[in-house]
């Protein structure tokens, strides 16, 4: 439901905290690209098995961190992924820094704040800082 509206409107993709069997069938036969979430190695496989190999980690933190997405690296080395929940931009470099990220997510360039105050200069100052972190070689 909520696909099919976003696509209606006019999105080219749409991102999940999580995946549920109807989400799955959803997006399947949606026209959105579709980055579908995974907080452990049984739902990273799962979503694997239906083409998903770039999957959203979330929460990254709360689920084990880099740390994790290290040890997930050599039994999954097909999947992707891109840490969202508890990263900023104290980690955000730790996290590129794992061979199985291919980004990483966070509200820290756009803080409500920052947004509220319609301070767009200082949004943009922070997002160039994000976009110049270095990813893994």
């Amino acid at each position: 439901h909520h696909l099919a509206e976003a696509a209606a409107d006019g999105a080219r993709f749409a991102v999940s905290p999580g995946t549920t069997p109807r989400l799955l069938a959803a997006a399947q036969n949606s026209p959105l690209a579709w980055l579908p979430a995974a907080a452990t190695a049984g739902e990273a496989m799962t979503l694997a098995e239906h083409g998903y190999t770039h999957q959203k980690f979330f929460p990254a933190e709360a689920s084990g961190g880099a740390e994790m997405l290290r040890q997930l690296a050599a039994p999954l080395p097909l999947i992707h992924f891109c840490p969202t929940g508890g990263v900023d931009q104290s980690n955000a470099a730790v996290y590129l820094a794992c061979r199985n990220v291919f980004a990483v997510g966070g509200s820290w360039p756009a803080p409500t704040r920052l947004i509220e105050a319609e301070a767009w200069d200082e949004i943009e100052a922070l997002a160039r800082q994000a976009a110049a972190l270095p990813a893994h070689p």
